[in-house]
């Protein structure tokens, strides 16, 4: 369903193609409104725009300051928008690092306009979207022995159970008889319990010791 009132979205891409096709994305549906674009992070911090997005699309590889490390002061400017990284890169060490920075959901450029759009909703809404590659390495991080989910309610093991089997959120979302919004948001805290709040370094290990 989408939301009643246009989600504003703000797109931080340098390549000039895949910049003006996310504009045209987003302004052509309904439910979305494009509230600025920018090639680079620099000119955003030196003048924003006058009215704050409530999602920010955030490539990695961009020219001067590189999307990971334009997370933290991009939160501090818009300290209510959700970062949703949009990248080629799906390498563990990229995720942990952008999510370790602020970024909310992960997702890798082939991933098709339908289900971009349902991401940018999802990240809206409370939900943590991942591309299945990204899926796959968080939940495989969260797995090893250095990270036991002893935090996690029995619900949030459940999801992460399935996350691990390779279910998507629809399919999890049918399993337990719960929304997809309502597996994002499992996910979300499943994140925030076993990686923000008191395991960033036990992950930051764990990705050093991958492979």
């Amino acid at each position: 369903m989408i939301a009643s009132t246009a989600i504003r979205v703000f797109v931080i891409e340098d390549q000039a193609p895949i910049r003006q096709a996310l504009t045209l994305l987003i302004d052509g549906s309904p439910g979305f409104s494009c509230v600025g674009t920018s090639e680079a992070v620099e000119p955003v911090l030196a003048e924003p725009p006058g009215l704050a997005p409530e999602v920010v699309l955030l490539d990695i590889e961009l020219p001067g300051m590189s999307g990971l490390e334009a997370l933290r002061p991009l939160r501090r400017l818009w300290p209510r928008a959700e970062f949703l990284i949009l990248t080629v890169h799906d390498d563990e060490a990229r995720v942990f690092e952008a999510l370790c920075a602020g970024a909310t959901g992960y997702l890798v450029k082939t991933t098709p306009p339908a289900l971009l759009l349902s991401a940018i909703q999802d990240v809206y809404e409370g939900g943590a979207p991942m591309s299945a590659s990204v899926a796959r390495k968080v939940v495989r991080v969260f797995r090893r022995p250095e990270l036991q989910a002893d935090q996690l309610s029995p619900r949030e093991q459940e999801v992460l159970d399935l996350l691990v089997g390779g279910k998507t959120y629809k399919q999890i979302a049918d399993e337990l008889f719960i929304s997809a919004n309502t597996v994002g948001f499992h996910v979300k805290q499943i994140y925030q319990k076993l990686h923000v709040n008191s395991r960033a370094e036990a992950v930051a290990l764990a990705v050093r010791r991958r492979g």
